[in-house]
């Protein structure tokens, strides 16, 4: 007596339903991931209503103590025009500034002259109200 099973059971596995899956998280979490890049000094930001999302090129930090960075690098306050010349030569710019809120106007306007002449585009960083 030839008995044979009819339906065979396929040992193999697809891999493809398992690929798509792996993608969409991988675009679920680049889609879903900040933009903003954080400073390397600790700013206390001051808050606004409205709060853009901008692509950084150079930051400017100036936190409470008046310690001045550009893009990560301290710098004194007299070397701010010297070092921000070569990062934005020769293009239009964007340079945002990260100032703690205790920082004196009169540094926003200086910073914030220097980076026009040189011809970038200013904004200043804020954190959303809660």
């Amino acid at each position: 007596m030839g008995l044979q099973q009819k339906n065979k059971i396929d040992a193999s596995f697809s891999m493809s339903s398992m690929t798509d899956i792996i993608f969409l998280l991988l675009i679920f979490f680049m889609l879903t991931s900040s933009f903003i890049t954080p400073s390397g000094l600790s700013v206390n930001l001051p808050s606004s209503e409205t709060s853009d999302i901008v692509m950084q090129e150079v930051t400017v930090t100036v936190t409470k103590d008046l310690q001045f960075s550009v893009n990560d690098q301290l710098v004194s306050r007299e070397q701010l025009k010297s070092v921000l010349s070569p990062l934005l030569q020769g293009k239009k710019g964007q340079v945002v500034l990260h100032l703690d809120k205790e920082v004196p106007v009169e540094y926003v306007v200086e910073i914030g002259g220097i980076a026009a002449n040189l011809g970038a585009n200013v904004s200043i960083a804020t954190k959303p109200i809660d």
